[in-house]
């Protein structure tokens, strides 16, 4: 059995297998399992942390995921299970009301399967999103303008934030590009995580929908602590641990 108080090296590579396997590493656990003391532990993970490897919480560390391709290639990841997870969103959506949905792949697959019958009011910064929605018999669509960045698939201009503050949601539906019960939901882009947290601040109600490979993780901009967050709609792998560390911060998980 290795002496992973002697063994530096092999102990941050442990370290680093069980934080892309987990998406986290806690402290304490680690001490135990490593027969090392929670200062070593602390330290190997400040290491870590800057290699890029993680992001350090209160009590550990947390996976940091590595930048996404744009909105164009990002269409065809995951897409069986974002069909899932928009599918599982139907149900949610209240009718008659006026919703924010925001740029991202899941929420255009959402977009995509709403059924004829239903009648909303559909706010929205994402081109592809409103395409699809123009189509739909009884879906009012608004459209807030500005110029488009394309590695989002939406506009988050001055424009678009002058407009958007100006409404006021039943719903949000905000997308993300990690989630963890210590950082809450974080993005990479900067103005983006701006204007997700204005769309919020407007909403009587957030819902997020995250594929499994995003939690844990941590991105590198702060879009909305877990308390901020109302629902959470995820795939059934979701762990146990993750599942329960969301509820305890209140947060309604859907599943699919």
């Amino acid at each position: 059995m290795l002496d992973y108080a002697a063994l530096p090296q092999q102990r941050q590579a442990l370290i680093r297998q069980i934080l892309h396997e987990t998406g986290r590493a806690i402290c304490t656990d680690l001490a135990v399992q490593l027969k090392v003391s929670e200062h070593t532990i602390r330290r190997d993970l400040h290491e870590l942390s800057k290699e890029g490897i993680c992001k350090k919480v209160y009590g550990g560390a947390v996976l940091q995921l590595q930048d996404s391709a744009n909105f164009t290639r990002r269409k065809t990841h995951n897409h069986a299970q974002k069909s899932q997870l928009a599918a599982r969103c139907i149900p949610l959506i209240k009718p008659g009301a006026c919703i924010f949905i925001d740029t991202g792949t899941t929420n255009l697959a959402m977009a995509s399967a709403l059924p004829a019958e239903l009648s909303l009011t559909v706010v929205t910064n994402a081109p592809d999103i409103a395409a699809v929605l123009l189509a739909h018999p009884l879906i009012e669509v608004i459209m807030l303008g500005g110029q488009v960045q394309k590695n989002i698939g939406g506009s988050v201009s001055g424009t678009a934030l002058e407009q958007l503050r100006n409404i006021h949601f039943d719903q949000a539906w905000i997308g993300g590009c990690a989630m963890s019960p210590e950082s809450g939901l974080t993005g990479f882009d900067y103005a983006d995580c701006e204007f997700k947290k204005a769309a919020i601040r407007q909403s009587n109600q957030t819902i997020v929908a995250l594929t499994a490979d995003k939690i844990p993780g941590i991105a590198r901009f702060a879009v909305a602590r877990c308390e901020e967050i109302d629902v959470l709609v995820v795939e059934a792998s979701l762990s146990r641990e993750m599942y329960n560390a969301f509820n305890a911060e209140s947060i309604e998980i859907v599943t699919v």
